[in-house]
């Protein structure tokens, strides 16, 4: 049929959108394939391409660990970085982006280094692993509790449902502010003294050492005395609940933003036997 002008212009606007948008987009590819380039198996062989020049002429440090990749456990189809040789708790050459082919390190101990970063120094990257991983598993807990053990009740102040949604993002906007306050504070508190324990240990700081547990001059409210090796053995399991705990609390906040459900409640459904299966025997002949 006949097309009037605005529809002939807004046709014209939405295809040089398109073209300058997929530009763009390949641009940015083209751009972001480089660091990548050494996960990429043709034929049996490395991906051959120039490497980088770093500051003093030679290849850069990331060029580097590139060139000496070997393979990867938790990728078999790609290869790590040489920064991940295996002897790191919980290494299994998962670095597909290259991090920790890049040093860095805490910005506050005041040093003249800029970032505070060695190539190949990952404690910095797993001091951020472990305490994000932290936080996971306390958020996952924070998802099922309320639905397995009852919500906190409401008063005349706050408001007889203040806390009664089991919708953890619902939740959070439907509680008072104070109580955000107070989870801000005692946070901020948590945050302070982490930072200040690397600052009194500087370079020999353990990743994630909140002064908790077994050893001398620590907070050990249960008394725990693990020998070396079962001491490695629960570090590693922290590890490995930390890197689910974060996987998790994605897929739990995705699945409660899109459903409006809690966590008990959708699997309750999905659990269901749904009333056409109790019908079946309707269509079978009797006697079976």
């Amino acid at each position: 049929g006949h097309q009037g002008p605005i529809f002939v212009l807004l046709k014209n606007i939405a295809m040089k959108f398109v073209a300058a948008l997929t530009a763009c987009l390949l641009a940015s590819a083209n751009a972001y394939t480089a660091p990548l380039m050494a996960t990429k198996v043709l034929k049996g062989k490395k991906a051959a391409k120039a490497a980088p020049k770093g500051p003093s002429g030679g290849a850069s440090f990331s060029a580097q660990a590139w060139a000496n990749a070997g393979p990867s456990t938790a990728l078999p189809f790609a290869t790590a970085p040489a920064t991940l040789d295996g002897s790191m708790l919980g290494d299994v050459g998962f670095d597909p982006l290259g991090f920790s082919t890049t040093p860095v390190g805490p910005w506050f101990l005041g040093s003249s280094e800029p970032s505070q970063g060695v190539i190949g120094d990952l404690e910095w990257y797993r001091e951020a692993e472990l305490i994000h991983g932290r936080i996971a598993q306390i958020a996952v807990l924070g998802f099922l509790g309320p639905e397995l053990f009852g919500t906190l009740p409401g008063n005349s102040w706050t408001g007889a449902d203040a806390y009664s949604n089991t919708n953890p993002l619902e939740a959070f906007s439907q509680v008072p502010g104070l109580a955000l306050t107070q989870i801000f504070l005692f946070m901020s508190f948590l945050e302070i003294r982490r930072l200040n324990i690397i600052k009194e240990e500087g370079r020999n700081f353990q990743p994630g050492d909140l002064r908790i547990g077994q050893g001398p001059n620590r907070y050990n409210p249960f008394g725990l005395n693990y020998s070396p090796e079962e001491y490695e053995e629960k570090r590693l399991q922290e590890l490995k609940h930390c890197r689910l705990a974060m996987i998790g609390v994605f897929g739990l906040a995705a699945q409660a933003n899109a459903s409006g459900m809690g966590v008990l409640e959708q699997l309750g459904g999905g659990l269901a036997i749904p009333n056409y299966v109790s019908k079946a025997g309707y269509f079978f002949p009797d006697g079976i």
